[in-house]
């Protein structure tokens, strides 16, 4: 496999976000979204065994981040964003799967994650990733009030 990249790809530098990501990773997620998590959250996520966190580097900048959680086999992204600069440039991709390689690697089942019904951007990309509905949960979003589609990624198919 070449290292070159297609006009419509930017490689970076996939890497576990650190504690001096944080105030970049904070600022980037009240940026791109409205109901964006509490920094508190961020910074217990990386004290806790459950969870892992990424960054996405591009010339010692981060365009891009991703959290998940563990639990006994099952794992859930709970947040994947990149900058609206590097959208549609496999940046999101190159997070996907290195979640999808450490949650194979711990033996998980399968996959979940929650998406808004608006963001039809993001839904067109999980499902093209072999993400599935499997139903809403309403309300589950507060700015603004939105239900959330509940997605999954079957990991194993024995």
């Amino acid at each position: 496999m070449n290292n070159v990249a297609s006009p419509r790809e930017t490689v970076v530098k996939i890497r576990p976000m650190a504690e001096a990501d944080l105030g970049l990773v904070i600022a980037l997620e009240e940026q791109i979204f409205s109901d964006p998590w509490p920094a508190s959250s961020f910074r217990e996520l990386l004290d806790n065994d459950q969870w892992g966190a990424l960054v996405a580097e591009l010339d010692g900048g981060i365009i891009g981040y991703a959290c998940y959680m563990i639990v006994l086999d099952e794992a859930h992204l709970t947040n994947i964003a990149v900058i609206p600069d590097y959208r549609r440039k496999s940046v999101a991709q190159q997070l996907l799967d290195r979640i999808l390689w450490i949650v194979n690697k711990d033996n998980c089942e399968l996959l979940l994650l929650e998406v808004r019904p608006s963001n039809e951007a993001a839904i067109r990309f999980y499902k093209k990733h072999q993400f599935a509905e499997l139903y809403r949960r309403p309300n589950y979003y507060r700015r603004p009030v939105e239900d959330a589609l509940v997605m999954v990624r079957y990991l194993r198919t024995d």
